[in-house]
C-alpha cells in the first residue's frame, strides 16, 4: 500500500513506464545484431528499414523473456496477443511507424513489491508489451546538423506500465530500482542505464486530497535513478506553482535537464487516438501455448519473493532483512555464500546491509566485486561470535582487509592487537569501579531493568577501551551484581 505524505498541501500522483532492452542477440523483427556499440548504420537491415519487400518475423527468444517477467511479477500471460502499428513521424523511425502493442498485450496485470525504508510498498501494474524500439538522433560533432544512427532501430524492448500508485519520488525511485533488479535477476535485461538498456518515463501530476486525477505530464528518457528523483521533484514543486498561480497545466512531453536541475515541455502529450493504432498485416497474432508457459516457468530461477520468503522461514530474518538480501541476485549469492562458510544468518545480513554496503556505496562498487568475499567475512563474523573480538575491534579488522592490509582474520587481528584481554583480575577491577560510578544503573538493574545491564556492559567496555573479553566481562558483571 502507498501512504501520501502532501507536499505543500497537494497529493503527487506517480505512474511509470520502463523501456526494458531484452538481452536477444538478434532484433525483435530481423537477424540483425543489437550488439552495443557499432559503427553508426552497420546493423540496420532492410527489414528494420521496412524497405518494399521485406517481412518482420517475429524473435522467439524476446517472447520468453516477456513470459518470464509475466510469471515473475504475477501477471497472466495472454493465450493471444495482436502486435498494432504505432503511426508517427520522427526522423529515427525510418518506418514512419512503430511496432508495438495495443489493445491486447502480452502481459497484462501483475504488481512489483518493495520498501521504502522498513515500508512496504505495492505497485499494480497495467500490462507489460513488447515493441521494437527506434534509431537515435545524434546532435554533437555534425557541425550544427544532425546525425541519424538506426543501429538500435528494431531492438526488441518490453514496455512495463504500472498503474499511477505511487505518491512520492522515494516511492517512485524504490520501484524503479526494484524492477531494475528484477529484470536482471531474470536475465531479461542487462540493465545497463547508460547504454540505453533501462529507461523511465514517469507520468507526474498534483491534486488535491480527494479530488480527480490532474493533469499529467510525462518525463521522458530517464536514465538515472538521481535524475528521476531530482526531476520528479522539481516537476512537482512547478505543477504546484503553476496550480497556485491560477494557470492550468498542459498535458505534455517534457525533459529533465540534470545540468539545470529543471524539466522543459518538448511536445505536446499525444493521447493513443493520435496515434492511429492498427493490428499490423504483415504479423498473425502472436499465440502462446500453457505448454510454453509451463517449460519457461520450470527453466525459472528462485523468483526474489520466493527466495526471501525462505529467508524468513528457514535463517529466521525479518521481513526487512530477507527482502535486502534479495535486492539483487549478487547480494543473495553474497549472502548464501557467507552462510555456507559458516556466518550466522542475521549477523551476515547485519554486516552486508551495514559495513558491506556502506564501503559499496562510497566506491560505487558491485557486491560480487567487494574486496572482502563472503568467505572472508564469514570468518570475522565467527571471531565475533566465538568471543575473539569485539563489534568494535571486528570493523577495525574488516576496514584493514577491505584496504588491502591483509588477506586473513586473525592475522589482522594480531598485527593490530585487537585480541580480548581474559585477565579476570584486572577486568574485575575496573568492573569495581563502574559498578561505583554508576549506582543508578546499578539500581536499575536490580530493580528489574535488563537495559540498565547492557549500558554496565557498554560503560566496562569503554574503560577498558575494547580490550576486554565481552563474554567474560558479562559473566563477571553478573556475579558481581548477584
Amino acid at each position: 500500500m502507498s501512504t501520501s505524505k502532501l507536499i505543500r498541501g497537494y497529493e503527487v500522483v506517480i505512474g511509470l513506464e520502463n523501456h526494458v532492452q531484452l538481452s536477444t542477440q538478434s532484433k525483435i523483427f530481423s537477424g540483425s545484431s543489437t550488439a552495443f556499440g557499432a559503427a553508426p548504420n552497420t546493423q540496420a537491415s532492410p527489414v528494420d528499414l521496412a524497405l518494399p519487400g521485406t517481412l518482420p518475423v517475429l524473435n522467439r527468444a524476446a517472447v520468453e523473456r516477456a513470459i518470464r517477467f509475466g510469471l515473475a511479477v504475477g501477471a497472466k500471460v495472454a493465450p493471444l496477443s495482436i502486435f498494432a502499428r504505432k503511426n508517427y513521424f520522427y526522423p529515427d523511425l525510418p518506418k514512419g511507424y512503430q511496432i508495438s502493442q495495443f489493445e491486447i498485450p502480452v502481459v497484462q496485470g501483475g504488481a512489483v513489491e518493495f520498501f521504502v525504508g522498513d515500508v512496504k510498498h505495492k505497485v499494480n501494474l497495467t500490462r507489460a508489451h513488447l515493441e521494437e524500439d527506434a534509431g537515435k538522433s545524434l546532435h554533437e560533432d555534425y557541425h550544427g546538423q544532425s546525425g541519424i544512427d538506426l543501429n538500435r532501430a528494431g531492438t526488441p524492448l518490453l514496455e512495463i506500465v504500472s498503474e499511477p500508485d505511487m505518491r512520492s519520488a522515494a516511492e517512485a525511485v524504490e520501484y524503479a530500482k526494484t524492477l531494475h533488479a528484477l529484470v536482471m535477476w531474470l536475465g531479461i535485461c542487462d540493465g545497463n542505464m547508460q547504454e540505453g538498456s533501462f529507461r523511465c518515463d514517469v507520468n507526474v501530476s498534483v491534486r488535491k486530497p480527494g479530488n480527480p486525477y490532474g493533469t499529467r505530464r510525462e518525463i521522458k528518457n530517464l536514465n538515472s535513478f538521481r535524475f528521476l528523483v531530482d526531476a520528479v521533484n522539481y516537476e512537482v514543486n512547478w505543477q504546484i506553482d503553476e496550480i497556485e498561480d491560477g494557470r492550468k497545466i498542459q498535458q505534455a512531453t517534457i525533459l529533465y535537464n540534470p545540468d539545470t536541475g529543471e524539466t522543459r515541455a518538448m511536445r505536446s502529450k499525444e493521447d493513443s487516438a493520435d496515434y492511429r493504432y492498427f493490428p499490423d498485416p504483415d504479423l498473425p497474432p502472436l499465440v502462446i501455448a500453457p505448454e510454453w508457459v509451463e517449460r519457461v516457468k520450470g527453466e525459472m530461477p528462485e523468483l526474489p519473493g520466493v527466495m526471501a520468503a525462505r529467508f524468513e522461514s528457514v535463517d529466521g530474518l525479518p521481513a526487512y532483512d530477507a527482502t535486502m538480501m534479495t535486492q539483487s541476485l549478487a547480494t543473495a549469492r553474497y549472502y548464501e555464500a557467507a552462510k555456507a562458510a559458516g556466518a550466522t544468518p542475521k549477523l551476515a545480513a547485519n554486516w552486508i546491509m551495514g559495513e558491506v554496503s556502506r564501503r559499496l556505496n562510497a566506491e560505487g562498487r558491485e557486491i560480487d566485486a567487494a574486496p572482502v568475499g563472503p568467505e572472508l567475512l564469514a570468518k570475522l563474523i565467527g571471531r565475533i561470535t566465538d568471543g575473539t573480538i569485539a563489534n568494535n575491534s571486528a570493523k577495525k579488522v574488516f576496514e584493514a582487509l577491505w584496504s588491502g592490509e591483509g588477506t586473513d582474520v586473525d592475522a589482522v587481528i594480531d598485527a593490530k592487537d585487537l585480541r580480548p584481554s581474559n585477565d579476570t583480575g584486572a577486568i574485575e577491577a575496573i568492573l569495581d569501579e563502574v559498578l561505583a560510578a554508576n549506582q543508578k544503573s546499578v539500581d536499575e538493574y536490580r530493580a528489574g531493568k535488563d537495559k540498565a545491564f547492557n549500558a554496565l556492559v557498554g560503560q566496562a567496555m569503554k574503560a577498558t577501551k575494547g580490550k576486554a573479553n565481552p563474554a567474560l566481562v558479562n559473566e563477571l558483571l553478573k556475579k558481581k551484581l548477584g
